[in-house]
Parts: structure tokens; C-alpha cells; sequence
């Protein structure tokens, strides 16, 4: 037998090393995170040790814009150096198994970008990696940014306190527009082979991630249908075929007895990156959107009729979740800003020896539901188990 790798962590008082892999949107998200976590956060010490793309010009630059030290293009050789603590996977999907196994085999703590993986079988194999990593003291965490919204997170204290009494119905619809143009270019985006699959494993990733994270439960049953409104685009070399949705429907049961209806599309003209949550209860009810981060809905049901209605609630307080970080109230935080407490997040797990949230087993759930409505999908909309 093989020996395992032992975990060899910076020497005490020195910073972790980081590597992140992938320069492009996801990595100046990431990138931009690691360079400031420690100056809102007290967290372990990082050093951002090496950017790491295909294209050595480009990833070159970016690490000069983005704070790195130095760049490479070969991820394998810098997964085996020793001043490497930390990977932080922020490649596409397709990428994403080979990648994190490898890094966690070697003794590195690993952030991937969500979705987990492009299929299930590889999901199922990173969960494994991650255990049997976690047992030799390394974490891995999957990145669901929007759990850090700090809207959200306090609407998921609200319900977990009970103020929307037992939990109902749940809508999440997921809106982009940058696929509405029939002349949009192709990108990996649009091929299954590299992709998975469109806006399913896209955004409807994050929908699905949300109504489970807000509820506390998980989804025990699917109905789902795809659709792909703008079959062919062009290409560097003419038309190619678009092999993913562009939009999906779904209608989930949850183990506690409540309903979700999820929609998401990247053909929605008008709508940027509307993320729309509205979670009904028996006592009270929320709504937020994305498109207006810094602010939640909330109605007290318990209130008499007179006084009912929904109020906006300004996610700026000290006592709000994240935010007493950063700047007096009333002052909004961004979009970015879920990554730098994501990226605290997964620090304090590090450093405490904890798994932070959410952990491979959470994605691989959200995988399994990804499947589910693939299957249903294909089958006219059959109700399929989880």
C-alpha cells in the first residue's frame, strides 16, 4: 500500500500559501478576496503565492493585476510544492474532480467553485477525497458565495428562530440576460462537455443551495423540464450547436413537507443577475432579490391585520450577520464582498480544525437534485426520488 502524504502546514507563524486556478471572471472574484480577507477578518495570515492558467501572457498579467507573486500553467507542479497550503479551484466544472482530488491527496486544503462538479459520479468521487482527507486534519469547502449575502443569512436566522412560523412554500427564480441576443458567441459555457449543463448547474445550482440552506432541510423529490431557446450560436469557425439549456423549470418537495418552484434562464431579457427568493410561512414571510442585495422583506404575520404588510429591512447593522466588519451602518457592502466572507469562512475552519460550510457533502446534495431534474427532464417531467 501507499503511504498517505502527510499534511505539511506552513511553519507556525508563517502564512498559508495560496494557489488559485482559473484568472478569469471567477478568479478576480476569488483573487480579490484573498487580497483583502485579513484586512476586515481576523483570520490565519495567507500569502498569495500563485496564479495559475493556460495561457501564460495572460495568466501573467492577471497575477500582476490581481496581487499574486508569480503565475504558472501547470497546476500539477504547483499542488506539489511545499509552500502551497491552500488551492482554490476556480476553473470550469470539467476541471473541477481532477483538480481538488489531486490537490487534497497532497495534503492541500481545498475551495472549489460550485457547482461541485459536472456529474454526479465525479461529485461522488470528490466527496470521497474530501473525507478521507479530512480524517489527516485537511478541510474543503464548496463555494456557494450567496450564503454569505448577508440578507440572506439573516433571513435564514429569521427562519431558523421560527418568526415565519412552519415554512410552506418557497419560489426561487434565478434571471440572466447575457444569452437573450440569438448572436451571442458560443463559449464553454454552452457545451456539455465542458460544461455539464446551461443555466441548470449555472444558476440553478445556487436556487437550489438556497432554498435547502434557508430551510434547513433537503429536497426529497423532483419535477423538472429544460429548455433550449436558441439552438445554434456562432463560433470561430461558423455556426456550432448549442448542447445545454438555457432554461429550467423545477418543483421540488422537501423533506419537511413544504414546496419549492425554482426558474432560472440566461434568455430573460431584461434581468441581469436577478436571484428572487420569497419564502412563505405560517407566521410571516420574506422576499429578497439579488438586484437589491443589501435589503430584505420581511412580513410578522402575528402583527394584527391592520399593521400587516411587508417592510424593507436595510442588512447594515453591526448586528447583522458579516457586517460589523465592515463600515458604520447604513453604508451597503457589494456582490464582492460574499467572497471575502466566504473566503473567511473557509480560514476559520482551517484554522479551528472544524469542516466550514458548505462542505463537499452539501454540494454533492445539490448535485444529486441537478441529476434529479435532469432525469425528470428527459422523462416529460416524471416525478423522480432523491
Amino acid at each position: 500500500m501507499t503511504a498517505e502524504p502527510p499534511h505539511t502546514g506552513p511553519k507556525p507563524g508563517s502564512p498559508l500559501g495560496v494557489a488559485a486556478i482559473g484568472y478569469a471572471f471567477m478568479g478576480k472574484a476569488h483573487s480579490n478576496a484573498w487580497r483583502n480577507v485579513a484586512a476586515f477578518f481576523d483570520v490565519p495570515a495567507v500569502e498569495q503565492k500563485v496564479l495559475v492558467g493556460r495561457h501564460a501572457q495572460e495568466v501573467a498579467e492577471a497575477a500582476t493585476r490581481y496581487g499574486w507573486a508569480e503565475s504558472a500553467t501547470d497546476w500539477r507542479e504547483v499542488i506539489a510544492r511545499d509552500d502551497i497550503h491552500i488551492v482554490d479551484i476556480c476553473a470550469p466544472g470539467w476541471l473541477h474532480a481532477e483538480i481538488a482530488i489531486a490537490a487534497l491527496e497532497a495534503g492541500k486544503h481545498v475551495l472549489v467553485e460550485k457547482p461541485l462538479a459536472n456529474t454526479l459520479a465525479e461529485s461522488e468521487h470528490m466527496v470521497e477525497a474530501a473525507r478521507a482527507a479530512r480524517d489527516r486534519g485537511i478541510q474543503s469547502m464548496v463555494g456557494f458565495n450567496y450564503r454569505r449575502v448577508p440578507a440572506l443569512a439573516y433571513a435564514r436566522q429569521l427562519i431558523a428562530d421560527g418568526r415565519l412560523g412552519t415554512v410552506r412554500e418557497i419560489r426561487a427564480s434565478y434571471l440572466q440576460d447575457w444569452l437573450a441576443d440569438d448572436s451571442a458567441p458560443m463559449t464553454w459555457r454552452l457545451r456539455k462537455e465542458t460544461a455539464g449543463s446551461g443555466a441548470l448547474g449555472d444558476i440553478a445550482s445556487h436556487a437550489i443551495d438556497q432554498v435547502q440552506y434557508l430551510t434547513g432541510t433537503t429536497v426529497t423529490e423532483v419535477s423538472g423540464r429544460l429548455h433550449t431557446f436558441v439552438g445554434r450560436r456562432p463560433g470561430p469557425d461558423g455556426l456550432e450547436d448549442v448542447t445545454v439549456d438555457d432554461a429550467a423549470w423545477a418543483t421540488l418537495s422537501l423533506a419537511t413537507g413544504a414546496v419549492a418552484s425554482i426558474e432560472v434562464s440566461r434568455v430573460a431579457t431584461g434581468r441581469k443577475n436577478s436571484l428572487r427568493i420569497e419564502v412563505y410561512g405560517s407566521a410571516g414571510a420574506l422576499a429578497f432579490d439579488l438586484e437589491r442585495l443589501g435589503e430584505l422583506e420581511f412580513l410578522d404575520a402575528t402583527a394584527p391585520a391592520e399593521e400587516q404588510g411587508f417592510r424593507r429591512i436595510v442588512v447594515t447593522e453591526p448586528g447583522h450577520p458579516s457586517m460589523d466588519a465592515w463600515w458604520p451602518q447604513g453604508h451597503m457592502i457589494g456582490w464582492e464582498h460574499t467572497f471575502t466572507h466566504q473566503v473567511r469562512d473557509f480560514l476559520v475552519g482551517i484554522r479551528d480544525g472544524e469542516q466550514p460550510a458548505p462542505s463537499f457533502e452539501e454540494g454533492l446534495q445539490v448535485q444529486r437534485v441537478l441529476a434529479a431534474i435532469e432525469e425528470s427532464a428527459a422523462a416529460k417531467s416524471t416525478a423522480i426520488q432523491l
